[in-house]
């Protein structure tokens, strides 16, 4: 079953946080830390819609706590696009345009800056709503390849290996055919500072993002079922998505695993939990407190999407973030209430 690309419900709107909330990237669990209690929101109750759009990776995500918000009763209309996280603020800074904005990498300053010139000024608030491992996949036919370095990754998407035995003299001497989300996607941007950038896997620091953008035998879609189907179309394909993406698709493609430099780690829960899978990352949707006080159905919303979350992450596919990095998005979305 392919993961739809947009989403529209009849649900009621709340309201988005103030403020810019710097959130850690990889926060450490506490284990004395309590969870932070947001008030209680009936969906029964709420009544407006609510415009999200961004991430393509956030989106799963996003569709199935609104999904959840709908069958606990809410009415309204609930929009998701998927446009990737570029497009995403694009749409909530550039144009003030949705009331939510989904994406797998924190806000940059040229965003911020864009949400400052609008009238009324947006001031972006993250909330850290989980955490994905970008899945570095082949098709399941490719019978070779069960684990990659960073340096054999990064030499495959940065076009310095053209064929598979040029990773590895034992695989076949066959073109690798690569696939990569869009520049619009966070997801890209991810993979080029994780990978390309980074000194101890492609090095290629200020050359990096050309240097994939110019590599042969690449296609790059936002869509990222466009990017399943292409590996799954090829023993000799590689790719890269979150990990919700390559889950729903787990019978037809193989997870690879990471080495980092300890040696090769496969994706899973523990992994990521313990810190050990080099590519797993943050995942956030981000508002406004002037957005959030005006539309109280989008503040509802997000209330809910804090408070519920972890009943399923698990089964879209992704990783619940720590408490602590629970906690620190639910008091940002207090702060943004004034409460």
């Amino acid at each position: 079953m392919r993961m739809r690309t947009g989403f529209l419900l009849l649900i009621v709107l709340l309201a988005f946080p103030l403020a810019v909330f710097a959130q850690e990237a990889t926060p450490e669990a506490t284990p004395e830390a309590a969870p932070i209690e947001l008030p209680a929101v009936d969906p029964l109750a709420v009544t407006g819609d609510i415009v999200t759009a961004g991430s393509s990776t956030v989106f799963p995500l996003s569709e199935a706590v609104a999904q959840l918000f709908i069958d606990e009763g809410f009415s309204g209309a609930v929009t998701i696009d998927s446009v990737g996280t570029g497009g995403g603020f694009e749409r909530f800074c550039g144009k003030g345009e949705t009331d939510v904005a989904n994406a797998s990498r924190p806000v940059k300053d040229s965003e911020i800056e864009a949400c400052a010139a609008l009238t009324p000024a947006r001031i972006p608030i993250a909330f850290r709503v989980g955490t994905d491992a970008l899945a570095v996949v082949v098709s399941s036919a490719n019978d070779f390849a069960e684990a990659l370095t960073c340096q054999q990754l990064a030499a495959a998407f940065s076009g310095q290996a053209a064929t598979w035995a040029d990773l590895d003299p034992s695989w076949p001497a066959e073109t690798i055919r690569l696939f990569s989300p869009g520049s619009d996607s966070g997801t890209f941007d991810y993979f080029v500072e994780a990978v390309l950038e980074a000194e101890d896997c492609g090095n290629l620091g200020d050359e990096a993002e050309a240097a994939i953008l110019g590599a042969a035998n690449i296609q790059f879609s936002e869509d990222d079922n466009v990017l399943v189907q292409g590996v799954e179309g090829s023993p000799y394909a590689l790719g890269y998505f979150g990990f919700a993406y390559y889950n729903e698709e787990a019978d037809r493609l193989k997870a690879l695993a990471i080495d980092g430099g300890s040696g090769p780690v496969a994706p899973n829960f523990d992994t990521v939990e313990a810190g050990e899978y080099l590519l797993a990352r943050p995942l956030y949707i981000y508002s406004d407190a002037t957005v959030m006080q005006d539309k109280p159905q989008v503040a509802d919303f997000i209330n809910f999407y804090l408070s519920n979350v972890d009943s399923v992450i698990g089964d879209v596919g992704y990783f619940p973030a720590s408490v602590e990095a629970l906690n620190e998005a639910r008091q940002a979305w207090l702060d943004a209430m004034g409460q």
